[in-house]
């Protein structure tokens, strides 16, 4: 999947993942949808693989879904308003980018929000105790070129453009109104955020409440699929979901993180994936010992005990 367009190095995003991923999936689905779209990697994988071509894409980031909604249905106008932004930085970057953050923070511009994800530090949102984005810009670069950026847009728009469906609703709401034929892919914040806050999500998500959201999809006999934590090394991140559920918990091995390299051990970061029982059903799948190697680097950045995947 490193050959599809991607919009930024966001931090969290499945693109890496993704070919592992829809390796679960039907072959052909109604609809998908993604309570937790962030920059829609998934979306996009299934949309090249033919697998859907509808689309749901629904965050409670309002400017991170206003920018996916320009970039699929108006690349022409993102492109270069992203070009005229990027352009500007080239006397005094560094200033240019606290100036854009500004404004962003004043405004809610999604086109300014797509310059300050390229220029970030390792394309991880900060959001500080009033809700504002509050990240430093990388000092070493500037920031994706916009020639690749404008080829990265047209590609994403040529994917999902008359496909979606965009939304900013709490992920309850999405869940409640999804239909049968629908399926659902689940990447919410990682237990370490759950029902606190935390400087690197816009929100976070109560533990139980999504369980009851799951078994809601259940009782609909909706297909799903959830990332939620995982592992390195010795070490598990967060408390499994309720067997109760009857999810099928497969393990994806994603490669040692930059820090175990750094450090000399030998780590293996291992996501958690989770099947749904109508997502099996019927179906032949040989998962009993299934773990998925992609020898893909991956950064790992931990903070109180939490850790999360920077692509």
């Amino acid at each position: 999947m490193a050959s599809l367009p991607h919009l930024v190095q966001y931090q969290g995003s499945k693109r890496n993942l993704a070919s592992d991923i829809l390796k679960f999936l039907p072959n052909a689905v109604d609809r998908m949808v993604e309570p937790f779209a962030g920059t829609a990697a998934i979306s996009i994988a299934a949309s090249y693989q033919r697998i859907s071509q509808k689309f749901w894409l629904n965050d409670l980031n309002q400017p991170l879904v206003k920018l996916l909604e320009l970039i699929v249905e108006n690349p022409e106008k993102i492109a270069n308003a992203y070009t005229s932004i990027w352009n500007e930085q080239h006397s005094n970057s560094l200033e240019h980018y606290y100036q854009a953050r500004d404004k962003f923070n004043r405004t809610n511009d999604p086109q300014i929000f797509l310059y300050l994800l390229a220029r970030c530090v390792k394309g991880a949102v900060r959001y500080n105790s009033e809700g504002l984005f509050n990240q430093s810009p990388d000092k070493r670069r500037k920031g994706t070129q916009p020639e690749k950026m404008r080829k990265n847009i047209e590609g994403i728009s040529k994917l999902l453009r008359n496909k979606c469906k965009f939304t900013c609703l709490d992920y309850r709401e999405v869940l409640s109104t999804v239909r049968q034929s629908d399926f659902v892919y689940l990447d919410p914040p990682y237990q370490g955020v759950c029902g606190n806050r935390d400087t690197r999500y816009f929100s976070g998500i109560n533990f139980d409440d999504f369980v009851l959201g799951l078994e809601a999809l259940n009782q609909k006999e909706v297909a799903f699929v959830v990332s939620y934590d995982g592992k390195r090394g010795n070490k598990t991140f967060g408390k499994s979901l309720p067997a109760e559920l009857g999810l099928k918990k497969i393990e994806i091995e994603v490669g040692r993180s930059s820090q175990a390299t750094l450090l000399g051990k030998d780590e293996v970061t291992i996501e958690f994936l989770y099947l749904s029982p109508f997502l099996l059903r019927d179906r032949n799948l040989e998962i009993e010992s299934y773990i998925s190697r992609s020898h893909k680097p991956l950064i790992v950045l931990e903070k109180h005990g939490q850790f999360s995947a920077a692509t």
